[in-house]
């Protein structure tokens, strides 16, 4: 009897605890618009040298964000309002920050359209670490702390606010008899003009012409305003006014101002000065210029390279910079390089460059190019441009024809080359400066536009890479083919090193090796500097190294490198699974350090390289990674083919790798990104979550933020992963996304989301969100849908055969629960998805409503279309990428007919949802209109949503908002059997646009 009352007592508890989480989850709120704006995500994250310092941003979709710094190592912790940008000094003892204008603050000046000079401005602080001694600076522009000492802020300001104080009575009658004074003199100015004018006729009256500024000729300026130059460590500050530029050199010794005229005195000059920071003696580089930039201060702060104009007139259509260089002891700034000198280098270059077209008038300086120096201040980069001719400003526009000409020889297309129109304006080769020499070398030209130096600028020879010779091909290539070269950096003279090597290839960090990728024959290849000589440095690898789940009609990419060991010794590749050392110069044959562990247990190890191991300065063409050395700590993730599960483990490179393979530790439930790490110790920090938590920041495996606690109070998301069998025999795998208050007694109406392949995301974190294009998972979830994403297997030729035999397959097979009401299944893709949609209608009537993002409907079309975005061809993504034709249109034109919706469309009965809007970049416009118009010709049910000025996906939030709600409203009508809104039902004739959006019911 007792044993009876115990179990019942159980039961009892049991039933009582099913029935409170059952009663919990039933009352949680489902998403709805309004929780957007105050949905938070982590922004920018960095961690102090020492790592004993984190600091990071918590941002909300809109509105203010806040700063946050916690010690790792203690539990202090301070929360900034509308903090951003932060910096902490290289010793550690101070974070540097602005701090933004309240949000409601700027969205009001927006609405009353306030000048940039009168909205809100930014502030900036500072705090020592800590402690609360916090300082606040307002109306500042900028700052700059020096890289490798913690002792200097500099900061430039915004300009004064007028003074609102009321004068006294004194102050005013002074006032009133300056104005006086000033009045009499503007009168027998105009009485001395007047008799000028009679004297000598009207033109001798006319003033200098001058601008807002009050520059004459014409010259647009701004006075500079006050730059501070603060010690952290003392206090003191020194300003700087007139201040427009400067740079902080890495050592914080040495500051560089640019100063402006001073506008009511026309006799004052611009100046550029040196300032000795630790002394405070300023000394002048250079003195009476147009415009001066693109400062370059050598590692130590003991070299200054700069571009200034000062010859030409103020608005000369083409003007000429040179090159200046100073040091401390000279008594100004000394010329370089300038149009001559470079000229003369060219004529004395080894490289015989047949000049293009745009170069016939000869060089200059590139007032564009970031001047750098080499890592120890032997060399310095600059650019060399051409010259551009001028355009003739007495044509008269409306006489003048405008066209494009298109020409079969051309290197790109004509829309791409005017896309790329400013980049090729800016466009440089890179030369170089040895210290102590008046030589100039030309590294670079129209033949080898990509020059990248070994060793951070210090190295004997650099990489040259040219896609000169394959640039119309890849119209319908898209490979990136690249020619080779090696490049004595004493003269400049190159030879071909490789031919045809897509991709282009690397530099080893001390520059002994070339490493590059070869698709067709699945190898990496080293070319050693030293020998000459090309090895296949993976041949002893007997598992691919190329992505074996490939399916584009391609040659497939290859997995990639991790990094060199020290010394050049080693070069690591990846496989699908493991990690592979390999001997640059093939003498040893390939060892996987990984022990094979991956590929047996399924398990993907990647290093992780985050920003902060990058080495180098300047220039992006001088940064490299920092070589690998024995006993490093890799900091690995390991990946989970198998359930998609997610980890990090640390492996000492050199040491026994020993995962845990058995370890329900090794990987779990969760997802990674966003890494970074200390400087000077091995403390990582990355952001982490889960379907059902946010991504918050973990410093070493502690998690330190905890946003969007609301959450808790809404219906959430649950995840699962689902294999069955398709159409072809092959087995697939997909997630099914359902409600946390899931009731399996109940039938749910299920929406199809797809791309390609995104079961790998299982564990990744959907945060509520107006839409750029796609459904939003959480939300609809959360209101009471079923969400599939099913995985999609292509084979060459039938894209749209092969999305039916998975969608349709895993559409058959959730039909078998009970749970699923097959009455009410609907469909919804953007892109590639919404081609896939756009077919899939034509092909079945099982779904009761889709909706089709910017869908191909036209195959034969789209082929010959141009990606308005980037102005490519879209011929390569039919023959060689994504739509997986694999063929040209006159090769196999049934191939586009048979995968074309518009074809089929007499087909459709499922209504249909589309957007496509008239700035889209990727997608012509035209499609959707093709596809919309035929259906509406056959009486179809069929809508299309077109944003105005709205590219691919949605970026402008006010439309994100909008199509949220509109796709909420479609999918509850037709399979939830809401009342449909009046868009639906009556549109929204023209003469009502930007009155009524119809978003109301009937």
């Amino acid at each position: 009897m007792l044993r009876m009352k115990s179990r019942f007592f159980v039961l009892s508890l049991t039933f009582l605890t099913l029935f409170a989480r059952g009663q919990t989850s039933a009352s949680k709120k489902p998403l709805d618009p309004s929780v957007y704006d105050k949905w938070e995500s982590i922004g920018e994250r960095i961690l102090s040298n020492d790592g004993k310092w984190l600091v990071y941003t918590i941002t909300p979709q809109e509105g203010d964000a806040r700063l946050v710094i916690r010690g790792t190592s203690s539990d202090y912790a301070k929360e900034i309002s509308r903090g951003t940008e932060a910096t902490i000094t290289e010793d550690g003892r101070f974070v540097v920050f602005l701090i933004h204008p309240f949000f409601k603050d700027s969205r009001e000046a927006k609405i009353r359209k306030r000048t940039p000079e009168q909205s809100p401005k930014d502030s900036l602080g500072w705090l020592e670490l800590g402690t609360d001694r916090l300082v606040k600076i307002p109306r500042v522009r900028s700052y700059k702390v020096a890289d490798k000492n913690g002792e200097w802020l500099a900061y430039l300001t915004e300009k004064p606010l007028p003074s609102a104080a009321a004068a006294d009575s004194a102050t005013r009658i002074r006032l009133l008899t300056a104005r006086a004074d000033s009045l009499a003199r503007v009168a027998d100015s105009l009485r001395h003009q007047v008799a000028e004018v009679e004297a000598k006729g009207w033109k001798a009256g006319m003033p200098a012409r001058k601008d807002r500024a009050g520059a004459a000729g014409g010259e647009t300026i701004e006075e500079g305003t006050d730059l501070v130059l603060l010690n952290l460590r003392t206090g003191v500050e020194k300003r700087y006014p007139l201040t427009s530029e400067y740079a902080l050199s890495p050592q914080g010794n040495t500051l560089i101002v640019e100063t402006t005229r001073r506008l009511a005195d026309t006799l004052s000059k611009a100046f550029v000065l040196w300032v000795n920071t630790g002394s405070g003696k300023v000394d002048t580089v250079l003195r009476g210029f147009h415009d001066a930039k693109n400062y370059a201060l050598d590692e130590a702060g003991a070299q200054l390279a700069f571009v200034a104009e000062r010859d030409s007139v103020p608005k000369a259509l083409v003007k000429f910079y040179r090159l200046w260089y100073y040091t401390p002891g000279m008594d100004s700034a000394m010329l370089r390089a300038d149009a001559g000198s470079i000229a003369a280098a060219l004529a004395a270059s080894p490289n015989h460059h047949e000049p293009v077209p745009t170069e016939r008038k000869g060089f200059t300086v590139s007032s564009d190019f970031v001047n750098t120096f080499s890592r120890d201040g032997s060399r310095l980069y600059l650019g060399l441009a051409p010259i551009r001719p001028p355009k003739d400003t007495g044509l008269v526009d409306f006489e003048t024809a405008r066209l494009d000409v298109w020409n079969y020889n051309d290197d790109y297309l004509s829309p791409q080359q005017l896309v790329q129109v400013n980049t090729e304006l800016k466009r440089s080769y890179l030369a170089l400066l040895p210290k102590g020499e008046s030589r100039l070398v030309p590294l670079g030209d129209a033949d080898c536009e990509t020059v990248i130096p070994a060793q951070e600028g210090n190295g004997p020879y650099a990489l040259g890479m040219s896609s000169r010779g394959y640039r119309i091909q890849q119209q319908w290539e898209e490979s990136g083919l690249q020619k080779l070269y090696l490049i004595n950096m004493t003269d400049g003279s190159r030879r071909l090193i490789q031919d045809k090597v897509r991709g282009g290839a690397t530099l080893s960090p001390e520059g002994k090796y070339m490493l590059w990728y070869d698709w067709k024959g699945h190898n990496w290849y080293t070319y050693s500097i030293a020998s000459g000589k090309v090895t296949n440095i993976t041949a002893g690898v007997r598992v691919p190294l190329y992505d074996e789940e490939d399916d584009h009609p391609d040659d497939p990419p290859p997995h990639g490198a991790m990094g060199w060991f020290d010394g050049d010794k080693w070069v690591y590749v990846y496989d699908k699974f493991d990690i592979w050392q390999c001997d640059p110069a093939g003498q040893s044959a390939p060892v996987c350090i990984t022990l094979g562990v991956g590929r047996r247990h399924q398990l993907t190890f990647r290093n992780v390289r985050s920003d902060e191991e990058g080495r180098g300065r300047g220039g992006r063409f001088l940064r490299q990674d920092s070589a690998l050395h024995a006993g490093q700590s890799l900091l690995l993730t390991v990946f989970d083919q198998r359930d998609m599960s997610a980890g990090v483990i640390v492996y000492p490179l050199g040491g026994k790798f020993a995962p845990d393979t058995n370890s329900a530790q090794l990987t779990g439930p969760q997802s990674f990104s966003g890494f970074f790490k200390a400087k000077k110790a091995a403390v990582y920090g990355c952001l982490k979550g889960s379907p059902d938590h946010s991504y918050d920041v973990y410093v070493d495996g502690k998690q330190y933020s905890q946003i969007n606690p609301q959450q808790a109070g809404y219906n959430w998301l649950t995840v699962e992963l689902h294999h069955w069998k398709m159409f072809d025999g092959k087995i697939s795998e997909g997630l099914l996304y359902k409600p946390e208050n899931f009731d399996s007694t109940k039938k749910y109406p299920i929406i199809f989301y797809f791309y390609e392949r995104d079961a790998r995301t299982r564990y990744d974190y959907i945060a509520p969100q107006p839409i750029r294009a796609s459904i939003n998972v959480a939300y609809f979830v959360s209101n009471g849908y079923l969400v599939f994403d099913p995985d999609i297997f292509y084979k060459t030729g039938q894209p749209g055969e092969d999305a039916y035999n998975s969608v349709l397959s895993a559409a058959r097979y959730l039909s078998r629960f009970k749970w699923v009401d097959t009455t009410k299944m609907g469909l919804q893709g953007h892109s590639w998805g919404g081609y896939q949609v756009a077919y899939l209608v034509t092909r079945t009537h099982l779904f009761a409503a889709a909706e089709a993002g910017a869908p191909v409907a036209n195959m034969t079309s789209a082929y010959g279309g141009i990606r308005w975005e980037t102005g490519i061809s879209r011929q390569f993504q039919y023959e060689r990428s994504q739509s997986r034709i694999g063929s040209t249109l006159w090769q196999r034109p049934d191939l586009y007919l048979k995968n074309s919706p518009l074809f089929r469309a007499d087909k459709v009965t499922t209504p249909l949802l589309m957007m496509h809007n008239d700035a889209d970049g990727a997608v012509p416009w035209y499609q959707g209109i093709e596809y919309f118009s035929a259906l509406r010709r056959l009486g179809k049910k069929t809508w299309l949503i077109e944003y105005n000025g709205e590219g691919h996906g949605l970026t402008e939030r006010r439309d994100r908002k909008d199509w949220s709600i509109r796709l909420s409203q479609f999918f509850g009508y037709y399979l939830k059997g809401e009342h449909p809104p009046r868009w639906m039902v009556e549109g929204v004739p023209a003469t009502l646009k930007g009155i009524d959006w119809g978003l109301g019911e009937e």
